[in-house]
């Protein structure tokens, strides 16, 4: 008969600390399923104000169509309304110059280069200024190239000849 309880005293011990380790793992898992469904909400929040700039860069555009379409349409009837005319052609050019925003490519690369250089040469040379400095240089050079080339194919930058 002791030997009865003492196995089944035995048996609950276990019961009840792998309850606990199972209870223990349901919150982890939920903890995860709740980060990982925050984490999904704020790339559709991304998305969605992707879309929005998408869409106010197409109205500009149209609006921007519009208005250079009124004004040739104008244009001729200008000419044509006065009583005098002299064989003088009167053109309207529109020219629209968009504005760059944010850094080059260039810029960036230069930033991010002089950085991982920087990091990468302090950690490889045992002076770790001396490091720092060549590194950040070198890698500021090699950013500022590869960007540069990314501005030319992207025509922020005019290609050389």
């Amino acid at each position: 008969m002791k030997n009865t309880f003492a196995i089944l005293g035995i048996a609950l011990a276990f019961t009840a600390c792998t309850n606990a380790r199972k209870e223990e793992a349901i919150k982890v898992a939920t903890i995860k399923a709740v980060k990982d469904s925050m984490r999904l909400d704020s790339f559709k929040k991304a998305d969605i104000a992707e879309k929005q700039q998408a869409a106010k860069i197409q109205e500009e555009k149209r609006v921007l169509m519009l208005a250079s379409a009124k004004a040739a349409e104008n244009a001729p009837a200008a000419t044509m309304a006065s009583p005098r005319s002299h064989s003088v052609d009167h053109h309207t050019t529109t020219t629209t110059t968009t504005k760059k925003k944010g850094w080059s490519s260039a810029a960036l690369g230069t930033v991010i280069g002089a950085g991982a250089g920087g990091l990468g040469g302090a950690l490889i040379d045992k002076k770790k200024g001396r490091g720092a400095i060549i590194g950040g240089v070198a890698g500021a050079g090699a950013g500022y190239l590869i960007g540069r080339g990314q501005d030319r194919k992207s025509g922020r930058v005019q290609p050389k000849n």
